[in-house]
């Protein structure tokens, strides 16, 4: 089993940044990908982004040039940098890992584990 512990979170101006950390750990060697994603109030899961073990990324449309995804595999922690932040951000930001070796990591179906969630509310 893998356990996963968000912070990062709390509450910010539009156009302020915040970075979010995700702390694995349990049998995080068979950790493949790992993965952002957010809920806000009345809306499904939403997909942010993802990185492989090797280090690929991908993100959405809606973050893309804004949100930087990175992880640190010797720390076992994955980072999510989020800047030029706006209301359309707010939401619980949850992370996931996945086991090897899935083919798609922007869907919540293709990943294993998950945390709780950190809150991130932006301000206008």
């Amino acid at each position: 089993q893998v356990q996963l512990v968000e912070s990062g979170g709390g509450l910010v101006q539009a156009g302020g940044s915040l970075r979010l950390s995700c702390a694995a750990s349990g049998r995080t060697f068979s950790i493949y990908a790992m993965g952002w994603f957010r809920q806000a109030p009345g809306k499904e899961r939403e997909f942010v982004a993802a990185i492989r073990r090797i280090g690929d990324s991908t993100y959405a449309d809606s973050v893309k040039g804004r949100f930087t995804i990175s992880r640190d595999n010797a720390k076992n922690t994955l980072y999510l940098q989020m800047n030029s932040l706006n209301p359309e951000d707010t939401a619980v930001y949850c992370c996931a890992a996945t086991k090897p070796f899935r083919a798609i990591i922007t869907t919540p179906d293709g990943y294993d584990y998950w945390g709780q969630g950190t809150q991130v509310t932006v301000s206008s």
